[in-house]
């Protein structure tokens, strides 16, 4: 979780405006030497207070830039299984992806799709 912009404000005003060092800063107001650095550079920087986002993702960009490649030869051949995907996408120079980003990837463009249908129901089997 964040900390919240009050206490980041008031480090970064004992910092710039009462001529603490950032690690007195941090020492008065009970935070890590290292946010009290971190904050005062942001602030210098930016002029914000603001945390900067957290979490999400911050990695399919690498396979998305691939994604008009990827989506051809699936539908050239639809019934590609993950691990060739991968082994075409190696051997052609475009990236190595792990067979769990290309799941994700299909997942997200609706790609999904079973190898077999399901075995029919036994008659011997109780139910």
């Amino acid at each position: 979780m964040a900390i919240s912009e009050d206490l980041r404000s008031r480090v970064v005003r004992l910092v710039k405006e009462e001529g603490l060092s950032r690690r007195a800063a941090s020492v008065r107001m009970r935070v890590s030497a290292a946010s009290a650095v971190r904050w005062t550079k942001e602030y210098e920087a930016s002029g914000s207070f603001c945390a900067k986002p957290s979490g999400g993702d911050r990695r399919s960009h690498r396979i998305e830039e691939h994604a008009d490649y990827i989506l051809g030869v699936v539908k050239r051949r639809p019934d590609i299984t993950a691990k060739e995907l991968r082994e075409r996408l190696i051997n052609n120079g475009t990236g190595t992806f792990s067979t769990s980003v290309l799941w994700r990837f299909l997942d997200r463009k609706g790609l999904t799709y079973k190898k077999r249908q399901g075995t029919p129901t036994s008659s011997t089997a109780q139910m």
